[in-house]
């Protein structure tokens, strides 16, 4: 077993006003040669969006986006003509595929959102463009809940990449085993909120580690806990 440990003090940090950003890879004006990536997880971003702020129209092509909203709400509209709102408890993917134009603004005039907006690699290139949202039970606790997988059938949403997304909050004095889905994959874990031990690492909110030539490994919370593991491939 590998590992690597990213401290929340030592993500990057940006602040433009309206928008607050922590980068945990390469970003922007954030560049870190050690963190450019963790296999083909490319971009890890928590951000903090003013009420009524937010991305103008932007585009993207050949990145599996997915956008997990940590509190409030996140207003969408694309080139694909899809518009909503993304609320807390669900869960946003795009793929960009060959081309996509988005905007994304908080939807609310009085309150901040927080979101967490990740990007992996995708497996095949130039595909069309898609998008997808899911909301995702709420009751389901004390268990990693699978939000994305490269399976076509289940509840889960679909990504164009060999990467499984899970999410789970915990109570106080669990512990658990996480077995690795694909061979080759490595898995990172975030600690959205909570003290865990992560193969006897002490990880506290927004820390995070990597994990990789391993089949599996084990996690115990220490107190009530949200954690977010990302597989995706090593190359």
């Amino acid at each position: 077993m590998k590992k690597i440990i990213h401290k929340a003090n030592d993500r990057g940090f940006a602040d433009h006003g309206w928008l607050k950003a922590a980068h945990s890879f390469s970003f922007g004006s954030y560049y870190n040669p050690s963190k450019s990536h963790f296999g083909l997880l490319r971009v890890l971003n928590d951000d903090i969006v003013s009420a009524g702020m937010g991305f103008g129209t932007h585009g993207h092509d050949n990145m599996e986006i997915v956008t997990i909203p940590l509190k409030g709400a996140l207003a969408h509209k694309d080139s694909l003509g899809s518009t909503g709102t993304i609320e807390f408890g669900e869960i946003q993917i795009m793929s960009a595929g060959s081309g996509i134009q988005h905007s994304e603004f908080n939807a609310s005039a009085t309150e901040e959102v927080n979101l967490l907006q990740i990007w992996v690699f995708p497996k095949l290139r130039n595909i069309e463009p898609r998008y997808e949202q899911k909301r995702f039970n709420p009751e389901n606790r004390n268990a990693l809940q699978i939000l994305v997988s490269p399976e076509r059938e289940g509840e889960h949403m679909w990504i164009n990449q060999d990467a499984y997304f899970s999410l789970g909050d915990f109570d106080a004095g669990l512990s658990d085993t996480y077995h690795i889905k694909k061979e080759g994959n490595g898995v990172y874990v975030f600690i959205i909120d909570g003290e865990v031990i992560v193969e006897e690492e002490v990880l506290n909110k927004r820390d995070a580690i990597g994990i990789f030539d391993s089949a599996a490994f084990k996690f115990e919370t220490r107190g009530k806990a949200k954690i977010l593991v990302i597989e995706v491939p090593m190359q």
